[in-house]
């Protein structure tokens, strides 16, 4: 990307302050390196991840990167050999804490939706043990502790009791009348690692010893009395060994940290890249900034997008292009707000691209750039000897040459420096080159030509500074699709200059610049009497959505409500299927007795009295009004036979024939599960129907009907492994069960008894079998087990 356009851009400032969001210093420099891409892709994930940082922040988790020194330096020196620093070992530790507690912090509050933080904390590692030691044995970057290995607590144990001894013998010096004449003070002190005491010059001689160092004057020896000697030189001794145990302790981290270096690099990249993501959206979030949508085909979409840079209370801009048009001309008065909007188009590309977000409203869409030029400012060049207008043409001469369909240019004052006339037609051939090519453009001049040559032009549009002239202040704001004024004569006017002057001035126009400004004056009271219309309908449309999300409220309401009645259906439904399914359970009791029965009387007596129950259940379950009315089966006449469907009168249910006794005009029907015995005059033959809503009942009383057709009444396992007898019994007594056998006969042959034993164990835990027992003499003896339903 283009340097001298971010240069001129300001884009540098920017990278500044943002750097001063991060907490590492290697974050802050990548910051202050950042730049943009042209890779929509990439541009798009590093948007992602600064709205991911957004996301984090507002959600109030706060990731704890307060401590993360560059340990890059330290890791190679570890890898090369070299033994580090108690410093640069508590580096380390440090980032390790850091890792440790990031990822704790993540485990318990972070946002699945935030995959690239995410990931980022995925691939980061957690060092406890070796973080523990490192912190354990160094206490500053000057002071390893004595528990740091059993070699040195002993070393230094020993020191101490040395210390003590030598202590004592010299203080027998600086405490006794004898010596105390002798001592320029009575104190102990150290000289080359030696405790000593100071005696004065003229009795060098009265105390035996040896002398150290003096005093600058020459006053004062420093002595070490002769019983002292021996013991210094075993603290002497001790200091050398507590060194080598040290640099023992310092040299055995280097080489763990060595050996985890590799974990360590990726730990600490993937904690500088959160820093400088979260350094991103700290920044996002002071400046209220908002991701950007991003296009390739050059349209930018900008709304109330405030400039970074500026301070206070910021008029924003509403600014687009590349759609309809793809050059856009701004005119008006000077220190009105002509280049800062020029500059915030190219500042807000420069940001976009380097993914960040920008300070605008949702909404605000920038085309991807393969290259941002801009010649902007007075760049007089006194040692070249350029004047304004030959330094703005050497720069414009540059970007002509580089630019093309996929860049941004941005010229403020084209034409400007040089004779009026003769600038105005070269800034027009200039924006006429690049409207061809298809470049986009904004634009920022003083010349009334060029306003009437973008209006004139298919692919150009103007634009306007507005000026107040009551106040005769800029407002800043940024209008498109009219030329500015240039509100001369109202300046002067409002300035107290004489009416004939100012008339004879307006004499001096040409018609044409007569009609142009005419033409502007009503351009712009049709802009005012849009703008209130605007302001209308933005109410009417308010009052709207406020009707809007009031009927949304209510339909809500009825929702609920609807919701309510049905739940509250649905669990009276339950009840009553609850209820008919204990009468069901009588019911079928009372038929298994009738089956026990010997006399017709008794029989007949018990389903009379089974078909009340069902008849009372009817009544006192089935809904007076169903909510959903369903056509009454077709009534068929004719003969019932076995496999028809019929309708039971007495019991208000459907099922089909299985046999007809003509004799005592009986026939066996089978209703769901149950096979039933009776009067062939209660009976009505119906049409087969497709129903969706009975097919389950359907489809089981024909398997029903199917299965009794076709079902053996015993099954021979002979041959076959445990395994798939039980199988295949397991099923078939399913089928059987189903069919309504009574009892049926599994043949499995005597052999080990190791089949029978398997599938009598299994017919224990059938709830369906009522017994079962071996064969009979006649019937196969222990090579068969006969079965009883219940």
């Amino acid at each position: 990307m283009n340097e001298r356009a971010q240069k001129i851009l300001e884009f540098d400032k920017v990278k500044r302050i943002l750097s001063r969001y991060a907490v590492s210093d290697v974050a802050k420099g990548r910051l202050l390196e950042l730049k943009p891409a042209a890779d929509e892709q990439l541009i798009k994930s590093m948007q992602r991840e600064t709205s991911e940082g957004v996301t984090i922040l507002r959600s109030g988790i706060n990731i704890p990167l307060n401590e993360l020194p560059d340990i890059r330096t330290s890791l190679k020196r570890a890898t090369m050999g070299a033994v580090l620093t108690t410093g640069e070992l508590l580096s380390i530790a440090s980032v390790m804490k850091t890792s440790r507690l990031v990822k704790n912090t993540w485990s318990e509050k972070g946002i699945a939706e935030c995959r690239i933080i995410g990931s980022i904390i995925e691939e980061i590692h957690i060092f406890s043990s070796l973080e523990d030691k490192i912190h354990k044995a160094i206490i500053s970057e000057n002071e390893i502790a004595d528990g740091a290995s059993p070699r040195l607590s002993a070393i230094r144990k020993e020191k101490r009791i040395l210390f003590q001894r030598a202590k004592e013998k010299l203080e027998l010096y600086i405490s006794s009348p004898q010596y105390q004449k002798f001592l320029q003070e009575p104190i102990i002190t150290i000289r080359n690692s030696r405790y000593v005491i100071p005696v004065k010059q003229e009795f060098r001689s009265s105390i035996p010893g040896v002398i150290h160092d003096q005093s600058a004057s020459g006053a004062t020896l420093y002595l070490e009395p002769m019983p002292v000697l021996q013991i210094n030189n075993e603290l002497r001794r001790l200091e050398i060994e507590e060194q080598k145990e040290m640099e023992q302790i310092l040299r055995e981290f280097s080489e763990k940290i060595a050996e985890n270096r590799e974990y360590l690099e990726v730990t600490f990249e993937g904690l500088v890249r959160l820093d400088f993501i979260l350094a991103k959206a700290k920044y996002s979030m002071d400046i209220k900034g908002v991701e950007p949508g991003l296009n390739s085909r050059g349209y930018i979409n900008i709304r109330k997008g405030r400039h970074p840079l500026l301070r206070g209370e910021v008029v924003p801009i509403d600014i687009y292009l590349g759609d309809e048009f793809t050059v856009l001309v701004i005119t008006g008065p000077n220190t009105g707000g002509k280049t800062v909007s020029l500059k915030t188009v190219g500042l807000f590309a420069l940001m976009a691209q380097a993914g960040l977000h920008l300070p605008a409203e949702e909404g605000t869409e920038l085309s991807v750039f393969n290259e941002v030029f801009a010649d902007i400012g007075d760049e007089q060049s006194i040692e070249q000897s350029l004047s304004t207008f030959s330094s703005h043409m050497k720069n414009i001469k540059d970007i002509v040459d580089k630019a093309d369909s996929r860049s941004l240019v941005l010229l403020d004052e084209l034409g400007a420096g040089t004779d009026p006339t003769e600038g105005a037609a070269l800034a027009m051939a200039i924006l006429d080159y690049f409207c061809e090519k298809g470049t986009r453009v904004v634009a920022t001049t003083h010349y009334s030509e060029l306003k009437a040559f973008a209006y004139s032009m298919e692919r150009m549009e103007n634009a306007s500074v507005e000026f107040d002239v009551e106040t005769l202040s800029p407002t800043y704001r940024l209008t498109i699709g009219i030329p500015g004024k240039s509100n001369a004569f109202e300046i002067a006017k409002r300035l107290g200059l004489k009416r004939e002057i100012i008339e004879l001035a307006r004499s001096f126009l040409n018609r044409e610049n007569i009609q142009l400004e005419d033409l502007l004056k009503g351009l712009e009271q049709e802009r005012e009497r849009a703008k209130r219309e605007k302001e209308e309908i933005q109410e009417l449309k308010k009052q709207y959505m406020m009707r809007l999300k009031e009927l949304e409220d209510e339909k809500e309401k009825l929702r609920n409500r609807e919701e309510k009645i049905l739940a509250k259906a649905r669990e009276k439904a339950r009840s009553i299927i609850e209820k008919v399914n204990k009468e069901a359970e009588k019911i079928l009791e009372r038929l298994k007795e009738v089956e026990a029965q010997d006399t017709r009387q008794v029989r007949d007596r018990i389903i009379e009295e089974v078909r009340r129950r069902l008849k009372k259940a009817s009544d006192d379950y089935s809904p007076k009004e169903p909510l959903i009315k369903k056509a009454g089966a077709k009534v068929v006449a004719g003969p019932i036979n076995p496999g028809d469907k019929v309708r039971v009168e007495s019991l208000n249910q459907e099922g089909y024939i299985v046999s007809v006794d003509e004799r005592e005009k009986t026939a066996q029907v089978q209703i769901g599960i149950m096979k039933v015995n009776l009067p062939l005059s209660s009976l009505v033959k119906i049409q087969e129907e497709e129903d969706k809503a009975d097919s389950g009942n359907v489809k089981y009383s024909s398997l029903a009907m199917e299965k009794t057709r076709e079902i053996s009444r015993e099954i021979d396992l002979r041959g076959l492994t445990l395994d798939e007898a039980l199988l295949k019994v397991d099923k078939y007594l399913d089928d059987a069960s189903l069919a309504g056998l009574p009892s049926v006969v599994i043949i499995h042959g005597k052999g080990t008894g190791i089949l029978r034993k398997g599938i009598q164990d299994m017919l224990k835990t059938r709830k369906d079998i009522k017994s079962f027992r071996p064969g009979n003499m006649n019937e196969g003896g222990l090579g068969v087990t006969v079965v009883e339903f219940r």
